[in-house]
């Protein structure tokens, strides 16, 4: 079971950019996809799909709302998932959450909440 504790959030101005990271203890990474979720508390009941790193072939997968200005990587030497964030905007404000891809209930963490204001 995968316990993965996220960093790395903060406060961002639009246009900003942040680097959040994973780091996912319990099991190594192995050959497990990976991938990134958020939340916004106020509003949502379920997290929903950012990005995520395939394992096998080594390719990625983003929802179009953040294609071209996220872009997802992993170290599996240190069983860390990063999610590089450019160009951020007020809408990309949330909660975010590193998961199994597709995400197993069991394993989500407390996530880094991200917050793009100015």
């Amino acid at each position: 079971q995968v316990q993965p504790v996220e960093s790395g959030g903060g406060l961002v101005q639009p246009g900003g950019s942040l680097r959040l990271s994973c780091l996912a203890s319990g099991r190594a990474f192995g050959r497990g996809d990976m991938g990134w979720f958020r939340r916004v508390p106020e509003r949502d009941v379920e997290r929903e799909f950012v990005a995520a790193f395939m394992w096998n072939g080594r390719y990625t997968h983003y929802s179009d709302a953040v294609k071209g200005r996220f872009t997802v990587s992993r170290d599996d030497a240190q069983n860390t998932l990063y999610l590089q964030m450019n160009d951020l905007r007020p809408e990309d404000t949330a909660v975010y959450y590193c998961n199994s891809y597709p995400p197993k209930t069991g394993e989500w963490g407390q996530g880094t909440q991200v917050t793009v204001s100015s």
